[in-house]
């Protein structure tokens, strides 16, 4: 489990691997048409959520993919606010990508690049070789934008469009910290 302590303007995170607990609170998120605008594979029945979370824990177990619940603790319990994902892990390689989704409740909150912080900070820690993350949007979700570069995340270039990506993207990217984040050819 990763810790993202509260700041003055930040609330507290917790970030772990889901569990098949959170199935309900994962179809709730998903009720978000802006989130659902954004995502290739929402999650909207039982039977879904259950196959999302064995994925996940799947691709924890095979050491490629890393998905983060992002839960905000309350004296009641605790809500989902938010998913982290590290992807295209391999061993000694030099590159993988992040991405993210907020849900709605937790927007425009700092919750995203909070957590994205996290992750990343994570990921350098634990993978040796990682030299670079990328953090691929679409052109048209300025929001994603203003995510990346709170969290460190430098505007790379702008990617053509090819699919599943139906518009132009951008690539943002945070290097091993005292490293050049190089660019790389397109997606």
């Amino acid at each position: 489990m990763l810790h993202a302590p509260a700041t003055e303007t930040l609330p507290e995170l917790l970030l772990r691997p889901w569990r098949a607990t959170d199935a309900d609170a994962l179809i709730a998120a998903y009720r978000d048409p802006v989130l659902r605008r954004w995502t290739r594979a929402p999650v909207t029945t039982t039977a879904e959520a259950r196959r999302f979370l064995a994925a996940a824990h799947r691709d924890w177990a095979d050491g490629h993919r890393f998905s983060f619940a992002v839960l905000e603790p309350h004296p009641a319990g605790e809500t989902l606010v938010a998913q982290v994902i590290l992807k295209n892990v391999t061993e000694g390689g030099g590159d993988a990508e992040v991405g993210y989704w907020t849900a709605a409740p937790a927007r425009g909150r700092g919750v995203a690049p909070h957590a994205l912080t996290a992750v990343t900070d994570w990921a350098f820690a634990r993978f040796a070789g990682l030299r670079r993350l990328d953090l691929l949007h679409q052109i048209d979700n300025p929001a994603s934008c203003r995510v990346a570069e709170k969290a460190g995340y430098r505007f790379q270039e702008v990617l053509p469009a090819r699919p599943p990506f139906p518009r132009d993207g951008h690539r943002h990217a945070r290097c091993r910290p005292a490293r050049e984040c190089p660019s790389r050819p397109g997606r």
